[in-house]
Order: C-alpha cells, then structure tokens, then sequence
C-alpha cells in the first residue's frame, strides 16, 4: 500500500466534511474549498478522521491513492491555516507596487509590467518582499511561479525575482586573458 495513502488524515475542530460520490467539499473558518474524487479510491469519515482506500492494486489506482490522500490534506489545512509563498525581488531599479487587484512592477525593461493578481489570491508587498496568501496550495504556487517567470533571476548578479530563500547558483563571468 502507499506509504502517504494509508496514513489517516486528522480533521481539526471547526471544520466540516461533506463527501458526495463525485466530489469531497471541507469547510472552514477560512473558507470553502472541494475536489473530484477519482475512479477506484474510497474517501471514508471515521469519528474525528478521514480514510483513503483503493478498489484494486493496478500501478494508475495505487498512483492516485497517494495523490488523493495529499489532496484532501491539502484542502484541510488550507482552509484551517491557509499556505503563503514570499518572492523577493533583487536589482537596482527595481520596484513593486499595489494597485488594486493589479501588481505592478519596474523590472528593467522599456514598460512597466502589470500582473492581475487572481480571486482567492491576497498579495502583500513590502519594500522589495511579495507575500502571496491563499487557501488554495496549488493556487499560490501556480501565482507564484507565473510572477517568478516574469524576471527570472539572473546567474550573474542574481538580478530578478526569487522565492525568499532560494539559492541562486552563480558563475563567475569573464576570466579574462585574450587567447
């Protein structure tokens, strides 16, 4: 069996699970999230925890057994504590600021970029940090990745913008000597 579908999931206090054939919905005091349930795998609600099973052993069932067991505890703590991702953004010039529901920035190129920031995402800028907060994991980290993609940090000065405490490896540059 999975090592991480077999594990039970522990449902804090306050938080209400509905599961349905098709789909699985946790409610909390933070908000509401839900997902598809999949083929094969049973999703049982014993006293204060959750239960994932498989019909059968096939390599496709025992792959989403594990996936579904992650989901749903994804779903519990996101909308029990939520999840943040932070970006830090590096280079002489460069500026973020808030406006609205739009993120806008000075990167170094000849306009200002404009990043519209998505329902259910709150950003938080401070000085040269970018704090996202959701309920959602997957949510933040597609946000994350997509404002990360517009400068990608650069391995020469480390100019761009990075998740805080990434490790940027950087190269020396010219060594020098004409040969």
């Amino acid at each position: 069996m999975s090592r991480v579908g077999r594990m039970p999931i522990k449902i804090p206090n306050g938080l209400t699970v509905v599961i349905d054939p098709a789909h699985i919905s946790v409610q909390g005091p933070k908000g509401t999230l839900s997902q598809f349930t999949m083929p094969d795998i049973a999703i049982e609600h014993r006293g204060e925890e959750l239960i994932v099973s498989r019909a059968n052993e096939e390599p496709k069932t025992r792959a989403k057994h594990g996936l579904m067991r992650a989901l749903l505890q994804n779903m519990i703590t996101g909308v029990n504590e939520g999840f943040s991702k932070q970006l830090e953004v590096n280079g002489v010039g460069f500026r973020i600021n808030l406006a609205g529901a739009d993120l806008k920035m000075n990167l170094g190129f000849s306009h200002e970029v404009v990043y519209k920031i998505p329902e259910g995402v709150t950003v938080k800028v401070e000085q040269n940090i970018i704090t996202l907060t959701s309920i959602s994991k997957q949510q933040v980290g597609q946000v994350a990745a997509e404002i990360r993609a517009l400068k990608k940090p650069e391995p020469y000065k480390g100019k761009g913008i990075k998740y805080v405490g990434e490790r940027i490896l950087r190269k020396s540059g010219k060594s020098g000597k004409d040969k």
